[in-house]
């Protein structure tokens, strides 16, 4: 028996089911990418790999997709040269093109090969597969989706409030209830500056933004292990322990902050976009954490993370603002933010909560029998008037038994079944049956697109 054929591990197939469930994440979250003003692009899967080497670190560089080169790759390199089997060097004598690793650095070449083009500020969403060569595991795969949204060309602050309320929308529309996580670089910066080893700050972050993870003491054994002194920890411990509301939360950083202006220019921008949000009122929880520490080489003012109440899962939403996007391709000094929602968790917090509507079938709303040709002709003539009028349905293809039709209709979960016998030909009416009541009604063609719609 000849070995089923099989997929690369770290990817997956999506049934039906699961297609019609995905749609109605990324339709739901598109929706309101365009309702907030934002510009849909495309870039290709594949970019040269001078624009992405070097952008994601060493270890990113290390789960960079290479492509080799087309026709003779291996021209040009030496068999001295493959004996060697020095990796680096030999992947940039074979390829010189590679998938993209994530939305943000192909966005960025984006922007500046097409700078003449775009009018600033420019929002753009991009929802499109990357690619990793990661490990496989539960949660981790090799090919997933993105879906950002940014806005680059503007300092104001007003772009983050705007983003905090197209966070509270999408998750308003998915039934979801979340927590919005946020902080800011610069309030980070300051802690480290009143602790007295600005130099230490990403030791500093890196161990508390673990904080939820293993635990205030845990955090502390860290950061003396990073070097830092018991009274440095111990004047640490108060920021780490706030509560309250985020007003009070607020007032304490304050205090601790005032002798660091980077610090308290943080705080500024904190109580702009909480107070603005605030006053437009939100669904979501607003949550001022001063431990979140998301992206730290990469974000230099507002840091944003979404969080799922009712499942234990990690975020589920992320971004925040970049004062270098384009620095790296020869363009400094742009200024952006922005969000990525994750489909894949996003996918799973509203399977665990039974959140998907029940009407996401992926098929047809209404499934014709066919009883013969006579009978498939007249049916065919109302299920384009049904599609015209933007009613989703469909023939049985054979004119086979009725239970083997019933049946079909059973496991594609269509919600209602349409019988045009001889009679219904001759009166011109369709007799419809709900398939979850089984309630049937013989209704003429204009009634029956009323009662589908």
């Amino acid at each position: 028996m000849a070995q089923k054929p099989s997929i690369p591990k770290g990817t997956r197939d999506f049934s039906p089911i699961e297609m019609a469930r995905r749609d109605y994440i990324f339709e739901t979250i598109t929706e309101q990418f365009r309702l907030f003003g934002f510009h849909r692009i495309e870039t290709p899967a594949m970019e040269n790999l001078s624009t992405l080497m070097g952008k994601y670190g060493d270890e990113g560089d290390k789960l960079l997709f290479k492509i080799l080169n087309s026709g003779d790759f291996l021209k040009g390199v030496s068999d001295e040269s493959l004996l060697e089997r020095n990796i680096p060097r030999l992947n940039n004598a074979l390829c010189e093109k590679g998938l993209r690793y994530d939305l943000t650095v192909p966005f960025a070449r984006y922007v500046v090969q097409h700078r003449s083009d775009l009018q600033m500020p420019f929002k753009r969403f991009q929802i499109q597969p990357v690619w990793r060569a990661d490990r496989p595991q539960k949660g981790r795969y090799r090919e997933f989706y993105q879906c950002d949204a940014d806005i680059v060309g503007s300092d104001s602050l007003f772009n983050e409030t705007d983003l905090l309320q197209l966070i509270d929308t999408v998750f308003s529309r998915l039934n979801i209830r979340v927590a919005i996580k946020i902080n800011n670089r610069k309030v980070l910066s300051g802690i480290a500056e009143v602790l007295g080893c600005p130099d230490r700050l990403v030791d500093i972050t890196v161990a508390i933004d673990k904080i939820d993870k293993i635990g205030l003491e845990a955090v502390n054994a860290e950061l003396k292990e990073k070097g830092l002194s018991d009274s440095q920890i111990e004047k640490l411990r108060p920021i780490l322990t706030l509560d309250g509301d985020n007003s009070a939360k607020m007032a304490k950083m304050e205090e601790v902050l005032a002798a660091s202006e980077t610090g308290m220019l943080g705080i500024n921008e904190l109580k702009f976009v909480t107070e603005s949000f605030d006053a437009l009122g939100h669904t979501a929880t607003l949550d001022l954490d001063f431990s979140l520490a998301r992206g730290l080489n990469y974000y230099t003012g507002t840091i944003i993370e979404v969080k799922a109440l009712d499942v234990e899962i990690g975020s589920i939403t992320g971004g925040g603002r970049y004062d270098n996007l384009t620095g790296v391709f020869g363009m400094p000094g742009l200024s952006g933010v922005g969000i990525s929602f994750g489909a894949d968790r996003i996918y799973d917090v509203l399977n665990a909560l039974d959140l998907f509507p029940s009407s996401l079938s992926g098929g047809a709303k209404v499934l014709f029998v066919n009883f013969g040709e006579k009978e498939a002709m007249h049916s065919l003539r109302v299920i384009k008037r049904l599609r015209e009028n933007g009613i989703s349905a469909q023939l049985y293809p054979d004119s086979s038994k009725m239970k083997k039709q019933m049946g079909y209709a059973n496991a594609e979960k269509t919600p209602y079944v349409a019988i045009i016998g001889e009679s219904e030909c001759e009166n011109n009416t369709v007799n419809l049956k709900n398939m979850q009541t089984g309630e049937q009604k013989e209704l003429t063609v204009d009634m029956l697109i009323e009662e589908l719609r």
